[in-house]
C-alpha cells in the first residue's frame, strides 16, 4: 500500500498562507506593491550602473550582478505566491517543484558569496587603496561572480537530487513555495540523512562567507580607526555603510531559516522568516544603496536630468 501511495504523488498544493484566509487579499495587495518596488528598483539599479561611467567600478559591478540575481531570485517565488493568494494558484508538479527549488537554492547561495565577494572588494579598497586596481581587475571580479554562481549551482543539483529522491506520500506542502524542509516533510521515509545534508550545507554556505565578511570588517573598522581626519573615517565608514547594512538583515534572515533546530518555530513563523528573506531582502537591497549611496543618487539624478532634457 505504501509502494502505491509513492506512485500517486506526481504534484504538490501549497498551504501557503491559509492560515490567514481572512487577509488573503490584505496580503495579496501588499506584497504585489513589494514585488512591483522589488523588480523596478533592481532594474533601475543596473540600468543606471550599466549605462553610467561613473559607476564602472568593482563594487558597482558587483552591486548590479547582486540586483539582476535578486530581481530573478523573485521571479521563481512571487508570481506563484500572488496567484495563490488570489485563489487561482494550481497544484505544482514534482518537476515544476525541482525547477523551483533548483533555482531558490541557486540563486540564494549566489547572493550569500555576492556579498562576500563585496565584502573583500570594500576590504582592499579601505585597507589595501595602492594596489586596489591590480587586486581588483576585470578578471578577478568576473572569477568571483563565477564562483559564486558554480558553488550555488553545485548546492542546487546536490540538494534537490537529494529531496527528489525521497518517495512522497502526502501532497500539501506546508509553505507558499518549494523549500527544502517543507517538501521533505512529506516523504514516507524517515529523513534524517537528508536533514543532516541540509544542516552540513546551510553551515558550509552561511557561516563560512559570514566568517569571511566579519574578518574583512574586523580589519576594515581597525584601519579605518588609524584615519586622523574625522572627515577621512566618515567617509570610510558610508563607502561599507549600505553593504553592511544588507549583509546583516541577508544573512541574519538566513541564519534563522537555516540553522535553527527544525520544530522550534510555528509554520506561521517559518513563513514570516521566509517572507523576510523572499520579499523583503531583495527588496532592502535597492532601498539601501539608491537612499544611503551618493554615488547612485548622483547617477540616478543625471540618468533623470538627460531623460528630461
Amino acid at each position: 500500500m505504501k509502494r502505491e501511495n509513492r506512485t500517486l504523488v506526481s504534484e504538490f498544493i501549497f498551504q501557503g498562507f491559509s492560515s490567514f484566509r481572512e487577509h488573503q487579499l490584505t496580503l495579496f495587495v501588499i506584497f504585489l506593491a513589494l514585488y512591483i518596488l522589488t523588480l523596478a528598483g533592481n532594474v533601475i539599479i543596473v540600468t543606471i550602473i550599466s549605462l553610467d561611467r561613473h559607476l564602472h567600478s568593482p563594487m558597482y559591478f558587483f552591486l548590479s550582478m547582486l540586483s539582476a540575481s535578486e530581481t530573478v531570485y523573485t521571479l521563481v517565488i512571487i508570481p506563484k505566491m500572488l496567484c495563490d493568494l488570489t485563489g487561482a494558484g494550481q497544484p505544482i508538479s514534482l518537476a515544476g517543484c525541482a525547477s523551483q527549488m533548483f533555482f531558490f537554492v541557486t540563486l540564494a547561495i549566489n547572493n550569500c558569496f555576492l556579498l562576500t565577494a563585496m565584502g573583500y572588494d570594500r576590504y582592499v579598497a579601505i585597507c589595501n587603496p595602492l594596489r586596489y586596481t591590480i587586486i581588483m581587475s576585470k578578471r578577478v571580479c568576473f572569477q568571483l561572480v563565477w564562483g559564486s554562481c558554480s558553488i550555488g549551482l553545485i548546492v542546487a543539483v546536490t540538494q534537490v537530487s537529494a529531496v527528489f529522491r525521497l518517495p512522497f506520500c502526502a501532497t500539501k506542502v506546508a509553505h507558499f513555495f518549494c523549500d527544502i524542509r517543507p517538501v521533505m516533510k512529506l516523504s514516507c521515509i524517515d529523513t534524517t540523512v537528508n536533514e543532516i545534508l541540509t544542516l552540513v550545507i546551510s553551515v558550509l554556505v552561511l557561516v563560512v562567507p559570514m566568517g569571511l565578511v566579519f574578518i574583512s570588517y574586523v580589519l576594515i573598522i581597525s584601519t579605518i580607526l588609524k584615519i586622523d581626519s574625522a572627515e577621512g573615517r566618515k567617509k570610510a565608514f558610508a563607502t561599507c555603510a549600505s553593504h553592511l547594512t544588507v549583509v546583516i538583515v541577508h544573512y541574519g534572515c538566513a541564519s534563522i531559516a537555516y540553522l535553527k533546530p527544525k520544530s522550534e518555530n510555528t509554520r506561521d513563523e517559518d513563513q514570516l522568516i521566509s517572507v523576510t528573506y523572499t520579499v523583503i531582502t531583495p527588496l532592502l537591497n535597492p532601498v539601501v544603496y539608491t537612499l544611503r549611496n551618493k554615488e547612485v543618487k548622483d547617477a540616478l539624478c543625471r540618468a533623470i536630468g538627460r531623460t528630461l532634457s
